[in-house]
């Protein structure tokens, strides 16, 4: 006789999904050979989390894809991991729980960021920083060469005591994307509104990809204190707030 654990099965044919137990089986070829190829098969759902997803989108997206989580749930238990879920191609069982994705998501940021973490160390900046201006970056920059550019630029706006004034956080506070804030966003109170309070927001405003992770450890030093993104779609930077005006006017009429 093989005793077999499982966490789930989904059972092909008898119309019954099994759940958590122990299955004692005769340990014969045939009734393997039935386990694996007709009567059991081990599915699982595939579900994918793009770079820059927030919790509330990453619930949003769970509970449309598992039946037995509710978003709810998933930001209730994940509401303190914002910026430490790896945005990444997942397989789940189709009864896993909010907590077992979590989990997952949360031990894959660990193991994907550990070729970063030397690098994060030399940057002088601690973990939690890079992780904030990384989501930053995800949603304020596009390309790996602009991120890393502007990542130079905001850490220097920060050692120099200027405001980041980062427009990608609007989306965070508002709960949508929006990359053009209004004259009323700019005023709105909030620890995360860059325009009104100096230094990182309290914390990250999403889930940020390796490519950010990496700008933010590893920016590119250069003479530039302000930029913009076009009517073009191009980055445009400036030294001086009089040349970054000039900027404003020529490439975002």
């Amino acid at each position: 006789m093989i005793l077999l654990r499982w966490k789930w099965i989904a059972a092909v044919g008898i119309g019954a999904v099994i759940v958590a137990g122990l299955l004692v089986i005769p340990a014969s070829r045939r009734y393997l050979r039935s386990l694996v190829v007709s009567d059991f098969v081990f599915s699982s759902v595939r579900v994918t989390y793009p770079e820059g997803t927030t919790i509330r989108e990453m619930a949003d997206k769970t509970e449309a894809t598992f039946p037995r989580i509710r978003d709810a749930d998933f930001i209730r238990i994940a509401s303190s991991s914002e910026g430490y879920l790896f945005p990444d191609t997942y397989f789940f069982p189709a009864l896993v729980t909010a907590t077992s994705v979590v989990a997952t998501m949360r031990a894959n940021f660990d193991t994907k960021t550990a070729p970063l973490r030397n690098e994060i160390a030399a940057s002088g900046h601690s973990l939690s920083d890079v992780i904030i201006m990384a989501s930053l970056l995800e949603k304020e920059v596009r390309t790996s060469e602009n991120r890393r550019i502007v990542a130079g630029i905001l850490w220097k706006r920060l050692a120099l005591g200027m405001p980041l004034q980062v427009d990608a956080v609007f989306g965070y506070i508002n709960g949508r994307d929006t990359y053009a804030p209004s004259l009323s966003d700019l005023k709105i109170e909030s620890p995360y509104n860059l325009y009104l309070h100096k230094g990182l927001p309290p914390g990250p405003i999403n889930n940020p990809g390796l490519d950010a992770l990496d700008a933010a450890a590893n920016p590119t030093k250069t003479t530039y204190l302000y930029y913009l993104t076009g009517n073009d779609n191009l980055m445009h930077y400036a030294t001086t707030y009089a040349a970054h005006q000039a900027n404003r006017k020529k490439y975002l009429k």
